[in-house]
């Protein structure tokens, strides 16, 4: 019986993704590579993320967008699995957001970040 969770997100863009982990401070490795869990089971990852318990959290693609994949009983990180989401899909949203932008000729003028843990983007762009 596998041990493994899978925890819908609504991340679909790998760099962003990539660009998010790195944010928060996670040390991640690109696959494909295989996350291990429960009794030497093992699941295929996009990324993995190794903890020093030897259960590793990753992120796997579903045909849709990126699933968290993990061994919840076995959870390692400073921040519950809700609190890690969370900042990974706002920071996520901040890149997919400027990176789009940025494609439609749009560059940040300003950037704040508020005391509810927002942050406000200023864009803008010049036009000839």
């Amino acid at each position: 019986m596998s041990h493994f969770s899978q925890i819908k997100t609504q991340i679909r863009d790998l760099s962003s993704l990539q660009a998010a982990l790195t944010d928060v401070g996670v040390d991640w490795q690109a696959g494909p590579k295989e996350v291990r869990g429960y009794r030497g089971q093992t699941r295929n990852a996009a990324i993995a993320i190794e903890q020093d318990n030897g259960y590793d959290i990753g992120f796997t693609w579903n045909g849709q967008e990126y699933e968290l994949i993990a061994d919840l009983q076995y959870w390692q990180q400073p921040l519950t699995v809700e609190g890690f989401l969370s900042r990974v899909t706002q920071r996520y949203a901040y890149h997919t957001v400027v990176e789009e932008t940025s494609r439609q000729g749009f560059q940040v003028a300003e950037q704040e970040q508020n005391k509810d843990g927002s942050i406000r983007l200023v864009l803008q762009r010049w036009s000839a």
